[in-house]
Parts: structure tokens; C-alpha cells; sequence
């Protein structure tokens, strides 16, 4: 039975996660005498997204959407989420916050490029955004960006890799491991649960003031999207985001005309000047993409607002934007797909097309032939290594099979894979697997194997399937015919031996998956799957569409996490 494409991984995400293994594997010094290696982007969006962590939180988007695919086969995702994890509590995760103490020294000196970013009667005498001014008064220097009262953002992110890492992301564990400290102690291991409690505690900022990490970003989204999140099948600290939602972003960063129509978004809210620094409506997408897993209703607002704005969504307009900020087109497409936007979809498919610039790549010792597997977006950047943050956004395109998907991720629990038979012992990253998924009707474990390192083709492996209800009563078929080299291991676990390639095998286990519960609905929030209603759209401004993606419309600190 050949596997329905909304359960195998396709080559590109094939490459992709040979690219993220080894990223992930290789060691490299995140410590305060070291640097991260050159191939976690810290290079993209500038100065918001200029970090090697946010590589780390959107490398794991696809990661989620990879467990869903071959819900079966998960250890190679989760050893990499846990390096992902293990790199965000280091020096180099919190840099910002660890190195840049007080007001910049070089706000007077900005380039042309972050006018869009500081209001005008500000310039020259302002932080940017991105610039973290931790130590400024009255909180002085706070060396844990944990503990400390602003830097909310890296928290949030640092929620969301570890939810991804619980269970439903395919781990299970009970704590985050080691936080960093600027002064070189480190912070005890951290449960989740308190983590996401701390996070909600300090996510209504009304009376938070400070600059940058301290001011109220749109990205406090990041909270729910991550840390709180429906992905970590626990819904008891999701009234928080409700709240927010309702009493902070809807009144203070969204500005509407008299008529009710959408005016403008809010880049960020300084309480100290009380004061909302405001972008046209397309500043709007970025912050609906995270949205969208906690409140459909409002990221479909979103979304349709900042499409409608600059024409995206009009066969006859050009498709508006600096290809120099390709996730501003990536965000679009995803959410065009999410929401069944067909025109919009198929406009930014082509202009992303003219420059995704996706390729197999020799990024290692090629003469081994080891490395050409590898598969990026390079985006014409002319770089040795696909930028993470870039490359990581696009493949979600490839792993998202349809309108809705998203959300779903986010808000359908498969906890049911963990009691069905798993793959387990997978010679990654010499062989991997593209399908693996119990068929509920015929009480079999489908499996495809491919070659993830080519000159490993042909050399024998041997892998285990465990959790079966009878290991004395399976039968295994390879490439349609019976295959003999297998044993059991145990009561519930068998060993199959095989040679590297690309073959399928139908495993007989007699597990009855019970498909009414493989994929339940959390008991959603009154607003998060609420149906969408008409949106009061204003005609296209092609004069400001322009202003509003060189302002920063695509970062997700400022305008959605």
C-alpha cells in the first residue's frame, strides 16, 4: 500500500533535515570564549533577528510538522530538538541580553534603513528595536534572562522549543535543563509548567516600562505560540493569551477609523512614554501567522487586512516587497494555503520561485560523499550555508499539506503514537525513513526506507519495532515480498535487518489504532476556532505597502513573535 502523501516527507524536507542533523550534531562553542558556527543565521533581519537562536526556534516548526508526517519514526527530530534546547540555554542564546547594557552608545550613528523602526521625532536618540538595554533604570543589571524582569521574548521562544520537546513533539521530559547566567552561575533545571507561569505572569506589560525587551512587543504572542501553547496538550494557562488578545493588542495595537475599518499596527508600545509605534496594515502579517495556532479568527483579520493592502491578492497588481526580506513572501504563502487563498497562494508560489533558489549542496567534506544530500533555500544570498531562519520558514511550506493545517498542528493531539508501534534504532543519518504510520485498517506498520547519506548505499542495517501488542504473532513484507531477517527481541519488540535503500515494508503488528482518538481536538478557547467573519477592507495603498515591509514588517520580536 503506497503511503498517502500527507504521510511521507518529500525530498526536499528529506535534505533539509540531513542539513539540521548535522547543524545540530556538530559540535560547536555556544559559551561566552566561543562562537556559534557560521551556519546558524545570525545574519538575517537585522537588527531584530540578527541572533543564532531564532535559527533555533524556527528550525523547529518543521520539526513539529516531520513528527506529524511519520508519527511512527520520531528520534531523529526529537535528538535534535533536544540539541536545539540544549544550544538556548548558553551565552551566545542570550548575547543581546548579556552584552548589550544600558542605552546603545550608537543610536546616534543608526543607518538610513531603521528609520521605519524609530519614530521620527525620536531619531538619533532612541534604541532600536533588537537593542535590549538590559541595566537600564530602575532595574539595573540583571544578569539571568530568565529571572530578569524584561527580555519576555527569549522567553517565549525558550518555551516553545521545550513544548515541542514534551511529548507531543516526542520526548517527554520533565525539565528544560540548564539556563545560562551572564555572571557564569547557571540557573537550576526549570519545569515547564513554571516556565509558562512565569511567562503569563509577566505578560500583561502595562506597567512594565523600558525600552526594547522591556517595551510591549506584538511578539508577546510568542507566550501561547510556545510556552502555554495548545502543542503541549495543556490548555490551563491559555486564558492568559485570551486576555492579552482582548484587553491589550486589540486596544492598543490596532488602530481602526470610524467606520471600523483597520488603520494601522502597532511595531510596539513604549509605557514609559506611552506611546504605540504604528505601521501601515501589511505590518499585520507577520504577528497573524503566530497567532493563528491560539486565535484563527483574529489571524484571518489579520492576514486578509495586510494582503488586501498591498495588492498581493489582486491578479492585476505587482506582488509588493524587497525580495531581501524573502520570510515577508514565505509568512504570505503559508497563511494564503492556511486560509484557502488561491489567487494570493499562486502569486507568491511564482515570486518566490524567481528566488528561493533551492538546491542539493556540498557543505562538508564533499570528496566523502557525504554532505550532497543536503537541500536549502539560498535565496541568491550568495552564502556557503542556506540561512536557517529563511530556509526554515519556507520548508514548513513543503510539510503543510492544505488549508487549516496549521492550526491543526497546534490543536490536534496525536498522543495516540505513543502507545502504537515505533521505530526505533534507525541508522540515522545513513538511512532514514520517509513514511512511517500504522495503518488503522489493515493493523500494520507501513514503512519506506531511503538512503540519507548516498555512500552508504548497500551496507547492511538493522533497526528495532517496539510497543507491539505480540511479537510472536508479526509478519514482515519488504518491497511486497516476505522478508525473513527479523527476530524478536521480546515480548513487545522485534529486530529487522536490512541493507540501505530504498525500500518499503509492510509490517503486521496487530495493532488496531483507534482512529477516533489519533488526532482529538483540545476543547478549544471561545475565540481560538471561531468562524471567520466579513472583513471591512479599505482599497490598496500601493504608496505606503512599500514603507511598511522596510520598516520591519517581518520581524517576528517586534510584530508577532
Amino acid at each position: 500500500m503506497a503511503a498517502p502523501a500527507t504521510q511521507k516527507l518529500n525530498e526536499c524536507t528529506r535534505g533539509w533535515l540531513r542539513h539540521l542533523w548535522r547543524k545540530a550534531t556538530t559540535e560547536d562553542d555556544w559559551s561566552s570564549s566561543g562562537e556559534p558556527h557560521p551556519w546558524w543565521d545570525k545574519y538575517s533581519l537585522e537588527p531584530m533577528l540578527s541572533f543564532p537562536r531564532f535559527d533555533l526556534s524556527e528550525s523547529s516548526y518543521a520539526l513539529l510538522l516531520m513528527g506529524r508526517k511519520t508519527p511512527a519514526w520520531r528520534e531523529v527530530y526529537t535528538r535534535i530538538l533536544d540539541e536545539l534546547v540544549r544550544r538556548h540555554t548558553t551565552h551566545w542564546a542570550a548575547v543581546d541580553w548579556l552584552t548589550q547594557i544600558g542605552p546603545d552608545p550608537d543610536r546616534a550613528n543608526y543607518p538610513e534603513r531603521y528609520r521605519g523602526l524609530i519614530p521620527k521625532d525620536l531619531w538619533g536618540g532612541y534604541d532600536v528595536p533588537g537593542w535590549t538595554a538590559n541595566g537600564v533604570e530602575p532595574w539595573g543589571v540583571q544578569p539571568d534572562p530568565i529571572g530578569s524582569d524584561g527580555n519576555l521574548f527569549f522567553r517565549g521562544f525558550f518555551s516553545l522549543l521545550a513544548a515541542l520537546e514534551h511529548p507531543p513533539g516526542g520526548i517527554g521530559r520533565d525539565d528544560l535543563g540548564e539556563a545560562v547566567r551572564g555572571d557564569g552561575a547557571r540557573r537550576p533545571h526549570v519545569p515547564l509548567d513554571t516556565l509558562e507561569d512565569r511567562d503569563v505572569s509577566v505578560g500583561e506589560l502595562g506597567e512594565e516600562p523600558g525600552r526594547t525587551a522591556l517595551r510591549e512587543h506584538q511578539g508577546v504572542a510568542v507566550l501561547s505560540f510556545g510556552g502555554g501553547s495548545r502543542a503541549a496538550d495543556d490548555t490551563s494557562t491559555h486564558w492568559v493569551y485570551d486576555h492579552w488578545l482582548e484587553d491589550t493588542f486589540k486596544t492598543r495595537f490596532l488602530e481602526f477609523d470610524p467606520r471600523g475599518n483597520l488603520r494601522s499596527v502597532g511595531l510596539y508600545h513604549d509605557p514609559l512614554l506611552e506611546r504605540t509605534h504604528r505601521q501601515p496594515r501589511a505590518g499585520g502579517l507577520a504577528p497573524a501567522f503566530y497567532v493563528l495556532p491560539q486565535n484563527r479568527e483574529m489571524a484571518e483579520f489579520l492576514y486578509r487586512s495586510a494582503v488586501s493592502s498591498v495588492g498581493w491578492n489582486r491578479w492585476w497588481m505587482p506582488v509588493l516587497g524587497p525580495t531581501s526580506q524573502p520570510r515577508l513572501f514565505t509568512i504570505g504563502l503559508l497563511l494564503a494555503r492556511e486560509f484557502g487563498d488561491h489567487t494570493t497562494e499562486r502569486r507568491l508560489t511564482r515570486k518566490l520561485a524567481r528566488f528561493e533558489n533551492g538546491r542539493y549542496f556540498d557543505a562538508g567534506d564533499a570528496a566523502a560523499g557525504q554532505y550532497e544530500e543536503e537541500f536549502g533555500y539560498f535565496f541568491n544570498f550568495d552564502e556557503a550555508y542556506p540561512r536557517g531562519q529563511e530556509t526554515a520558514l519556507l520548508m514548513v511550506r513543503d510539510l503543510l499539506d492544505g488549508e487549516g493545517e496549521w492550526h491543526r498542528a497546534f490543536n490536534e493531539s496525536d498522543a495516540e503514537k505513543f502507545a502504537a508501534p515505533t521505530v526505533e534504532g534507525v541508522d540515522y543519518p545513513r538511512m532514514g525513513l520517509a513514511t512511517a504510520w500504522n495503518d488503522p485498517g489493515s493493523a500494520s506498520l507501513e514503512l519506506e526506507s531511503y538512503v540519507a547519506t548516498r555512500s552508504n548505499r548497500g551496507s547492511p542495517t538493522r533497526f528495532r519495532v517496539t510497543r507491539l501488542p505480540d511479537s510472536g504473532a508479526v509478519s514482515v513484507m519488504r518491497d511486497g515480498a516476505e522478508h525473513g531477517d527479523w527476530k524478536a527481541l521480546g515480548s513487545d519488540t522485534i529486530e529487522i535487518g536490512t541493507e540501505i535503500g530504498d525500500h518499503t515494508f509492510r509490517i503486521h503488528t496487530g495493532y488496531r489504532l483507534d482512529a477516533s482518538a489519533a488526532f482529538r481536538e483540545h476543547t478549544p478557547s471561545r475565540r481560538a476556532n471561531a468562524p471567520s467573519t466579513a472583513m471591512n477592507l479599505r482599497p490598496i495603498d500601493l504608496t505606503t505597502a512599500g514603507a511598511a515591509f522596510a520598516g520591519g514588517g517581518g520581524c517576528p520580536c517586534c510584530v508577532g513573535p
